[in-house]
């Protein structure tokens, strides 16, 4: 019996053998597919704040970033013209062409602009510069019609708040309609004469 059992213990070792089967480790398998990703981990702390930056440039207000693209439109219109002065924000501009009250009125509506008419004493001096070694009066945008405010209105019958009459000025003797001129003196003076040819300086 005990011969038996070796005998078949002996045959299985060698049918193992023969068909491939070892007790020895084979070679190491093909690598498989990773695994699915795990959930995230906890959010670490945040870290303490760095030190503050160094202070910005102050930024341009509304109202500053505005006046300044109207100065820049301004210029843009002012630059064909043979006569330019500043003041403020107000720019007085002219082609040193002379004509009628009327006519001066009319070329500056149609540009967009007024009849120049000065606020202050320094607006008025300026004016004085358009004038030639020839004529020495142009034209400033006050009402027309004695009879709204005695020459004290301007255009749009709005009460001046600048005057610079001459001696005797407003003339008294005009009844009706006169217009009104700035000599080189820098005085303003009524005339009856609207047609007379006087310098057109416009305001924008």
């Amino acid at each position: 019996m005990y011969s038996m059992r070796m005998f078949l213990l002996f045959c299985v070792l060698c049918l193992m053998s023969s068909t491939g089967y070892s007790q020895l480790p084979g070679p190491p398998g093909p690598k498989g597919d990773p695994g699915h990703v795990g959930p995230p981990g906890p959010a670490g702390q945040p870290g303490p704040a760095g030190p503050p930056g160094p202070r910005g440039f102050p930024g341009v207000s509304g109202q500053e970033l505005e006046t300044l693209k109207n100065s820049l439109a301004k210029l843009e219109l002012v630059v064909n013209y043979d006569f330019v002065r500043r003041v403020g924000q107000k720019y007085f501009v002219s082609y040193k062409k002379r004509d009628s009250f009327s006519r001066a009125v009319e070329f500056c509506s149609q540009r967009g602009l007024e009849l120049a008419l000065p606020q202050n004493e320094e607006e008025n001096n300026v004016l004085t510069q358009v004038f030639g070694d020839d004529n020495k009066t142009a034209w400033i945008n006050v009402n027309t019609n004695k009879a709204e405010g005695n020459f004290e209105a301007d255009m749009k019958n709005q009460p001046m708040t600048f005057t610079k009459w001459g001696e005797g000025q407003p003339d008294k003797s005009i009844q009706d309609t006169g217009c009104t001129t700035l000599s080189e003196n820098a005085f303003w003076r009524v005339t009856h004469d609207c047609s007379l040819n006087a310098f057109i300086i416009c305001q924008m």
